[in-house]
């Protein structure tokens, strides 16, 4: 393995040998049970990124240590543990500044890295589009453009003024040695990522130029949202046969994918699924991903997929509405739907504590018809009531308003009935022939009435 390795890649490297790693945590407030649900989150990232946990440690403190994140005598614990087994990195569950960093790193005298890191290298793995790679690569740079380190004095700042007779009489004139590799690396990284931010741009124009094709169309447009892995791929694929990468792992879906949807009353929606979210999600990514992020504000109604066999379902609902106030999409209307009931009993106990919740199996497809009747009528909900007055010999047309909408109330006369209805709008236009003017019905209603 010490020959030739740099004529493998990075990934069948790790696939030879797996990175070992300690985890180290900061409890600094909830209950214990929270404490171990993040380092067991955390292992699962790492194991994800390629690594095997050897050890998990985490201390209570009203607050992280600015110098060392833990403090100096955990650091020695730390220390004595990493040299124990021997591990390759020691990964801390909170973001790391750069001091701490590097700090942690002279102490340890092996890498230190942090929680953004770790996720940050699942992206990286997984990106497979375009657009995806920028996005992740603008991340990554965002990230480490505060943490360029030299390496020693050979690599130091320019020197400031000072001749032969100065103090730093070894200068050379007054301009000092001359560009450091640092600043070369830095002014290299800053000149990548405006280059990103501008094909960021460009492709994000792409999508606001399709969201408004999609809003001409007068669909409606329902997006899956959720935590990492909860299954809303498995679901988009199980509501749309759409046949998008489904796998049992962290972050396996970064590109949003859209596809048209057919509820049971016949009507035609746009279903996306997107990006899986996760508790203390970096903001470089939430950054980076917001142009794929915004198709959440544009959606009519936020599809929540909570994974009911977790261990805290409370704690990734709050992390997922917590991404959502960030993009300022926490206003849009939400159905929560608890999934894998074919393997949590848990489901149905929490759908029924939740106000509208539907639970279902994304696996098997249970519970997925009553998922689609609940989503016509939440979007049904939304639109404004309509007056129609249809004959009765265009029996049909009362069967379509049935079928197609939700009916309100119904009052029967000589000649037609009378319909209160919800519609949605590429429906109302079917039935423009017998819409009531409703500003009319009422003067005359009270005209009759003062007659």
């Amino acid at each position: 393995l010490s020959t030739e390795l740099h004529d493998i890649t990075e990934v069948e490297y790790r696939q030879l040998r797996l990175e070992r790693v300690v985890l180290v945590g900061v409890w600094t407030g909830g209950t214990i049970e929270d404490a171990e649900n993040s380092m067991a989150e955390l292992a699962l990232l790492a194991e994800t990124a390629g690594s095997e946990v050897l050890d998990a440690i985490y201390q209570r403190r009203s607050s992280p240590d600015p110098a060392t994140y833990i403090g100096s005598g955990k650091v020695e614990e730390v220390k004595a543990l990493a040299e124990y087994y021997d591990c390759d990195t020691v990964v801390f569950d909170d973001e790391l500044t750069p001091a701490q960093q590097y700090n942690l790193e002279r102490l340890l005298g092996r890498t230190a890295i942090d929680r953004t890191a770790v996720i940050l290298d699942i992206f990286a793995q997984n990106a497979s589009s375009l657009e995806g790679k920028a996005q992740v690569e603008l991340a990554l740079l965002k990230y480490r453009l505060p943490r360029l380190r030299g390496k020693g004095r050979s690599l130091s700042q320019q020197g400031s003024s000072g001749g032969a007779g100065g103090a730093s009489g070894t200068r050379i004139g007054t301009r000092g040695p001359g560009e450091t590799q640092l600043e070369v690396d830095r002014r290299r990284l800053v000149r990548r990522v405006h280059k990103l931010e501008a094909q960021l741009r460009e492709i994000a124009h792409v999508r606001s130029t399709q969201r408004k094709a999609r809003r001409r169309s007068q669909l409606h447009n329902i997006v899956i949202v959720g935590y990492t892995n909860a299954g809303k791929s498995t679901l988009l694929n199980r509501l749309t046969d759409s046949g998008v990468l489904v796998e049992d792992r962290l972050f396996a879906t970064l590109d949003p994918t859209t596809r048209r949807l057919q509820l049971p009353g016949g009507e035609s929606v746009l279903c996306t699924d997107t990006v899986g979210f996760v508790r203390k999600l970096p903001h470089q990514l939430v950054e980076a991903f917001k142009s794929t992020l915004e198709v959440a504000n544009d959606a009519d109604l936020l599809v929540h997929v909570v994974d009911s066999s977790a261990v805290d379902p409370q704690a990734q609902i709050d992390a997922v509405h917590e991404v959502l106030r960030d993009i300022d999409a926490d206003d849009v209307p939400e159905l929560l739907v608890f999934n894998k009931c074919d393997v949590s009993p848990e489901a149905r106990q929490f759908a029924d504590l939740a106000d509208g919740a539907v639970a279902i199996s994304a696996v098997t497809g249970e519970g997925v018809d009553e998922l689609l009747r609940v989503i016509g009528e939440r979007l049904r909900a939304l639109a404004a009531p309509v007056e129609l007055e249809i004959p009765y010999d265009r029996g049909d047309l009362i069967a379509a308003v049935h079928r197609s909408g939700e009916v309100l109330s119904s009052t029967s006369g000589e000649t037609s009935m009378r319909l209160r209805a919800r519609l949605a709008d590429s429906e109302v236009a079917r039935f423009a022939p017998y819409l009531v003017d409703e500003a009319a019905a009422a003067n005359g209603a009270a005209t009759k009435a003062v007659s």
